[in-house]
C-alpha cells in the first residue's frame, strides 16, 4: 500500500498537476473570501463562513479532477490487471490510491490556515473569532473530502474514460451533497421532509460546522465514505475475476 501511495503522490508532484490543483483550490476560495462581494470586509464579521460555504463546491470539481485517472487510466492501459496479479490485495491497492488523493486534498486545505490567522489578527479586538466553529468546519470539510475522494475513486473504477469518471464524480458528489436538500424541499409539507434532508451530506456538514461535534454526524459521514470504498473494492474484485 505504501508503495502505491508514494507512487501516486510522486506522480502528482513530478508534473504540474498537483501544483495546479492546489493553486486552483486556494485561488477559488481565496477570491470569494477576499475579492468577490460580499467579502469579510463587507460583512465586517470576523468569521470564515465564506470559506466553508464555498469550499464544498470547489471540491466538487477539484477532487474528481484528482481521482478521475486513478483507476480509469490503469484500466485503459491494462496495468490494473497486472497490479492485481501482484502480491497486493485489492484493499491495499485501493487504499494506496485513496490516501494519495486525500493527501493532496489535505495539502490544498492546510494553507487556508493563513486565512484564519489573518482574520484572527484583523478582528476587533484581536482574536474575535469563534475558533471552535472554525475547528468544527475544518473537521466537516475533511470528512467531506473523505467522501468526495471515495466517490471519485469509485467513479474512476467503473469506466476506462477519464472524462466520464470526472463527470460522474461531479454528478454523484453534487447529488449526495445538495440535491437531497432540494428533494426534501419538494416534500416540505410532508413528514418525510426532515428525514430526506438528513440523508444529504449538506445537513451533516453544516451541523458539524456549528462547532458542536455530534458523533452521529461524524459516523454518518464516515459511513458514506466507507460505503463507496467498499463499492470500489467490489469493482476491483470483479475486475480480478
Amino acid at each position: 500500500m505504501l508503495s502505491i501511495l508514494k507512487k501516486e503522490i510522486n506522480a502528482f508532484f513530478n508534473s504540474l498537476t498537483g501544483y495546479i490543483i492546489v493553486m486552483l483550490f486556494l485561488l477559488g476560495v481565496g477570491m470569494f473570501m477576499w475579492v468577490f462581494t460580499p467579502t469579510i470586509f463587507d460583512t465586517k464579521v470576523a468569521d470564515m463562513s465564506l470559506l466553508f460555504d464555498i469550499a464544498p463546491y470547489v471540491y466538487l470539481f477539484i477532487i474528481p479532477a484528482i481521482t478521475m485517472k486513478m483507476l480509469a487510466e490503469e484500466q485503459k492501459s491494462g496495468t490494473l490487471e497486472w497490479l492485481l496479479t501482484k502480491p497486493l490485495s485489492e484493499l491495499q491497492l485501493l487504499m494506496g490510491k485513496y490516501l494519495a488523493a486525500l493527501s493532496l486534498v489535505v495539502m490544498a486545505l492546510i494553507p487556508t490556515i493563513v486565512f484564519y490567522v489573518s482574520i484572527h489578527l484583523l478582528g476587533t479586538p484581536v482574536g474575535n473569532i469563534d475558533s471552535s466553529a472554525v475547528l468544527g468546519s475544518y473537521l466537516g470539510l475533511f470528512l467531506l473530502a473523505m467522501i468526495f475522494t471515495a466517490v471519485g475513486i469509485f467513479s474512476s473504477s467503473v469506466t476506462e474514460n477519464q472524462v466520464v469518471a470526472f463527470v460522474l464524480g461531479i454528478f454523484l458528489n453534487l447529488f449526495l451533497f445538495s440535491w437531497m436538500q432540494y428533494i426534501s424541499d419538494l416534500f416540505a409539507k410532508s413528514e418525510y421532509s426532515f428525514m430526506l434532508r438528513q440523508l444529504g451530506l449538506e445537513y451533516h456538514y453544516y451541523a458539524i460546522s456549528m462547532g458542536v461535534i455530534d458523533t452521529r454526524n461524524v459516523i454518518f459521514l464516515l459511513s458514506v465514505a466507507a460505503f463507496f470504498l467498499l463499492a470500489t473494492r467490489l469493482m476491483l474484485v470483479k475486475r480480478k475475476w
